[in-house]
């Protein structure tokens, strides 16, 4: 959670089916962020392995489902198409009241969940913000995990 600019995520977690250190809760960010202990970035997009390519179509993946999430939740709620200008405690109260909202319509009108995951999944890496090495190792340490049995996806190979 995000309070007075401080960050406090949850803490850490192994990894599915891993024996993996523990790994720290991360934001999914793109090119134009550095690379923290919190916020995952793309590889850059020249000579990469193939390992290093699924965790770009991974975090692309990832990327866009919150995207696409956030697009309809704000093209319902109109609050959320410019800057909320109220109270910090007011304008958390009312994105939650939106994101409630939001759901009990979903699920009035009939939503089906598993129609929203099946979305485009074009690349889109560009190179940009380099960050700490510490957050590589955190980033190295997915990426090793998406290739893993523990944490492949069937399509993934066939995705990039």
């Amino acid at each position: 959670m995000l309070i007075n600019n401080a960050l406090d995520p949850p803490g850490n977690t192994t990894l599915p089916g891993t024996t993996y250190p523990s790994m720290p809760f991360v934001f999914v960010g793109d090119e134009a962020f550095a690379l923290g202990e919190h916020l995952m970035r793309p590889y850059s997009s020249r000579g990469l392995s193939i390992a290093r390519r699924v965790f770009n179509y991974r975090l692309t993946r990832a990327r866009r489902v919150v995207e696409c999430a956030f697009g309809i939740l704000s093209n319902k709620w109109r609050i959320l198409h410019s800057p909320i200008h109220l109270k910090l405690e007011t304008a958390i109260s009312a994105v939650k009241a939106t994101c409630a909202l939001h759901n009990f319509v979903r699920q009035r009108d009939g939503f089906n969940f598993e129609d929203s995951l099946s979305h485009s999944m074009e690349s889109s890496i560009r190179s940009g913000v380099c960050g700490t090495t510490h957050g590589a190792a955190i980033r190295d340490h997915f990426t090793a995990y998406f290739m893993s049995p523990q944490g492949e996806l069937p399509c993934q190979i066939q995705a990039i």
